[in-house]
């Protein structure tokens, strides 16, 4: 399922109707974002606060329509609008849930639950003492570095896992 040049006017679209709902809400001007769409690892969406841009994933807008138009558009926004009306401040901290919940009327949700299979993200298995965990592009390279990692569960040290 490719993203459409009309999906990607459409969530333009919708940055732009929140900008301005914004604009109401706090009685001021907001500048109007770029918006981008490349792949962003599992990333929904992504603020870029300096950049004023926000980004989302194409792969996971175009399975998720819906669920990025009730929330991961608002998301974004909500960060660069906290960003610009608050200065640096913790990225989901109070002032981004009241700009979500308050503004945007959405219950300010960090985490997202998307199907991640259509990614094809490449992972890499690491062993500890109970299980195989696959670890990310980055963080394999991290290890190749130098840097270890610990299982949250038994506490052992990863071990890469060429066999798998």
């Amino acid at each position: 399922m490719a993203l459409t040049s009309s999906d990607k006017k459409a969530v333009t679209d919708e940055v732009h109707r929140l900008i301005h709902i914004a604009e109401q809400f706090f009685n001021c001007r907001f500048p109007l974002p770029d918006v981008s769409f490349r792949r962003s690892g599992k990333n929904a969406g992504t603020a870029f606060l300096q950049q004023n841009r926000v980004n989302f994933n194409p792969v996971l807008l175009a399975e998720n329509k819906d669920a990025f138009f009730a929330e991961v558009i608002a998301h974004e926004v909500s960060h660069l609008l906290t960003w610009q009306k608050f200065g640096k401040v913790k990225p989901h901290g109070n002032e981004w849930q009241a700009i979500m919940r308050e503004v945007f009327n959405c219950e300010p949700s960090t985490t997202h639950n998307f199907d991640l299979s259509g990614l094809k993200i490449r992972t890499f298995p690491y062993q500890c003492g109970c299980q195989t965990i696959n670890l990310s592009v980055r963080r394999h390279n991290k290890v190749l570095k130098g840097m270890q990692y610990r299982c949250t569960r038994c506490g052992e040290m990863l071990r890469f896992s060429a066999n798998h």
